[in-house]
């Protein structure tokens, strides 16, 4: 179901290029990622800051895409996860998988989450997914509503705890 790695840009109305990111985005994506999920963490000394901040991780093993305005300014990121890759969490043979979708706390709520939703859901129907997934702390309920406008459906059984102290609701958009 692999689709070969697509490298091209795309020019969205809102006036956001939704592309990949290139080793030159890196730094600025893991700022803007920590930016967005800060108030999620624990504070400065959380553990997962870390992975969120290492957009060349991601990069090597994974998808990751931005969504940039016209000057050139990333705005947002979305990491889809490829079969194979360590990045995937909950998705079986015939779902896609996203992971740390963020937006600028200066960019939300002008599309730029919704444009690189868009974008996943094009790659998975286009690699013939049935379906797509994904795993959101259950605090983030702005982004559930940006899920459930796109049809995405909580599915409770798939729900699942990465450490103790961390509780992952599970979305699935059947294709």
């Amino acid at each position: 179901m692999t689709a070969a790695r697509p490298t091209d840009a795309r020019e969205t109305g809102q006036g956001l290029r939704v592309r990949l990111a290139t080793a030159a985005d890196h730094e600025a994506v893991g700022a803007l990622v920590l930016a967005a999920y800060a108030g999620f963490l624990s504070g400065p000394d959380d553990p997962y800051a870390a992975r969120l901040r290492d957009t060349a991780a991601r990069a090597a093993r994974a998808e990751v895409w931005v969504a940039a305005d016209p000057s050139g300014e990333v705005l947002g990121s979305v990491t889809i996860c490829p079969d194979g890759s360590p990045w995937r969490e909950i998705a079986r043979p015939d779902e896609g998988e996203f992971r740390m979708l963020a937006v600028a706390p200066s960019a939300q709520g002008r599309g730029v989450g919704a444009r690189l939703v868009d974008l996943v859901v094009e790659r998975s129907r286009a690699e013939g997914r049935r379906a797509v997934v994904l795993s959101s702390l259950a605090q983030m309920r702005a982004a559930h509503r940006v899920y459930e406008r796109f049809g995405f459906v909580a599915v409770p059984e798939r729900d699942w705890r990465p450490s103790p102290d961390v509780f992952l609701r599970a979305y699935r958009l059947a294709l």
